[in-house]
């Protein structure tokens, strides 16, 4: 496809230019406002002393995650930001679930962004340049932050959807497009796919917990999240570059 040869041509400015213009199409977009029935969730029961139980302690994947990544990748830039974020995630999140209203999910929130720089840079760092990829992990911080501030000043969540989505956008795009370069690249579909289950499980946190009458959607949602994190933990500790195994094979 013309589009598609486009951007393996020319993949940096495309990449660019992509952000710029999904950035400039929010413009004539009605201010996105937090639908307050967002906190209210299915499984609201207390155990322990701790409301909201379920969705409180089911962040723990995340720091185990997180944690594991920090110690084992913490000397580069990018991977410390994402296994930071991750890390942070499940302090965050559970934080929010303690008590779930605007001001705490502002910290749910805040890691993620994190996260979802991270990992688009990473891809590109690892598909398309790895100098590109690590310049644009510096613009998708400072766009994912301010994002958020600009939410807790102005009560419009439009930017921050743009710093959640046009990431995934762009991964899967990527992925689609350029081979790998690195051995355990069905890390990254799975990945991919299993935050793909987390938003679908969010959006029926009720349905899905009538359903089983155990856990809810959201307590599930966690689950996959970290699954995916997961995911990209294992990539990064067994990938290798391509070449290097080219010629071990050949040897």
């Amino acid at each position: 496809m013309e589009v598609g040869r486009i951007v393996r041509d020319r993949p940096v400015p495309f990449l660019y230019g992509f952000m710029i213009v999904t950035l400039v199409a929010l413009l004539p977009i009605p201010p996105l406002l937090q639908n307050q029935n967002y906190h209210q969730f299915a499984d609201q029961r207390e155990f322990f002393g701790i409301p909201n139980f379920w969705n409180v302690v089911s962040n723990l994947p995340f720091i185990a995650v997180g944690a594991i990544g920090l110690a084992q990748f913490r000397r580069n830039a990018m991977t410390f930001v994402l296994f930071g974020g991750i890390f942070l995630t499940g302090f965050g999140s559970a934080y929010y679930h303690l008590d779930p209203n605007d001001q705490t999910l502002f910290w749910d929130r805040l890691p993620m962004t994190l996260c979802f720089a991270a990992i688009l840079s990473a891809v590109v760092e690892e598909r398309v340049d790895a100098k590109a990829g690590a310049v644009l992990l510096r613009p998708l911080l400072a766009i994912g932050i301010f994002s958020l501030l600009l939410w807790r000043w102005t009560d419009d969540l439009r930017l921050y959807a743009w710093a959640q989505f046009f990431p995934f956008t762009a991964l899967v795009l990527i992925l689609s497009l350029f081979p790998p370069k690195f051995t355990g690249a069905p890390y990254w579909g799975a990945a991919a796919a299993l935050y793909a289950l987390a938003k679908l499980l969010e959006h029926y946190d009720h349905e899905v917990y009538s359903f089983i009458g155990i856990l809810s959607g959201h307590t599930l949602k966690h689950l996959a999240a970290a699954a995916a994190c997961f995911a990209i933990l294992r990539l990064f500790q067994v990938r290798q570059p391509l070449e290097t195994v080219a010629v071990a094979t050949r040897a």
